[in-house]
């Protein structure tokens, strides 16, 4: 009863970050947690079968779309957003398009200008070069 509270989940080990006076142009594939302080204008995917985490600062922006089982924004997304297990959208959050979710947070302050979209089947496979997470005919199209 008093005692069954749950831990709060552990930061994700950063393996890779993109810092704040980097841009980078192309798609972006990465496994375990990536930090972005920069710009990305390309999509973010993170490999098949991981449970990796893409944290996105108030300075980073990322203009793509983005397909991670994890996704915290605290920055700006410009394009989708495919969070197959969770999405955290802090307060500096600004997403200028759809985001697909199964689990979201959601703080005073954070902006979606599109749909939310919930995904009841978090099970979702991505093949290598399949660009499509929806197995499933999305409603908004």
């Amino acid at each position: 009863m008093w005692g069954n509270k749950k831990k709060p989940k552990q930061t994700a080990q950063i393996d890779s970050l993109i810092g704040q006076n980097s841009e980078i142009h192309g798609d972006v594939v990465f496994k375990g947690g990536l930090h972005v302080d920069g710009v990305i204008k390309g999509n973010v995917m993170a490999e098949e079968g991981t449970d990796s985490v893409i944290t996105l600062s108030e300075r980073g922006t990322i203009e793509g779309e983005v397909k991670v089982p994890n996704v915290v924004v605290n920055g700006t997304v410009i394009g989708d957003v495919h969070a197959l297990t969770h999405i955290e959208l802090a307060s500096e959050a600004r997403v200028h398009g759809n985001v697909y979710y199964s689990l979201i947070e959601m703080a005073m302050g954070a902006e979606v200008n599109g749909n939310l979209v919930h995904r009841a089947d978090s099970v979702v496979h991505l093949k290598p070069g399949d660009q499509s997470v929806n197995n499933t005919k999305d409603e908004t199209s």
